[in-house]
């Protein structure tokens, strides 16, 4: 099997998701593939009121942002191709974003920190991670993190 050559990674600022990033810069490196970062807003808006839908985006714009250009300074360091995106999906759950983002970016491996929870933990909380797996149209690399 040749190896992956585009390899999609979302992110969100955390110490886990971070892991996940470089282990999947250092699987470029290895390969010369091309890496694209992910990060996907999370529509709670929905949930506030309307009023503190618009500063609730904006601040999770300029947070996106921010987590993008450490990704991209990451990438750099280790001389790996890379670029980003900053999805906003209405309304979307985080496995359909990343899952459409793969399809149409045309990657072989999306690679995924998880925080590992079990049982109720999971339940409560929810797990991006698990969405990724069962909705991914490629193979899936998790990443387990501290």
């Amino acid at each position: 099997m040749p190896p992956f050559q585009k390899i999609l990674v979302p992110v969100d600022g955390s110490s886990t998701s971070d892991k996940a990033l470089q282990y999947a810069l250092a699987l470029a490196q290895a390969n010369h593939s091309q890496v694209r970062v992910l990060y996907a807003i999370d529509e709670l808006a929905n949930l506030s009121s309307y009023e503190y839908a618009g500063e609730f985006l904006a601040t999770a714009r300029q947070q996106g942002r921010q987590v993008l250009q450490q990704a991209m300074d990451a990438a750099k360091a280790k001389t790996v191709s890379a670029d980003t995106r900053l999805a906003e999906e209405s309304g979307q759950r985080l496995g359909q974003t990343v899952a459409e983002e793969a399809a149409s970016w045309g990657a072989d491996l999306i690679v995924v920190g998880t925080h590992g929870r079990r049982g109720v933990g999971r339940v409560l909380l929810g797990s991006g991670a698990e969405q990724i797996i069962r909705m991914a149209p490629v193979a899936v690399l998790s990443v387990r993190g501290e």
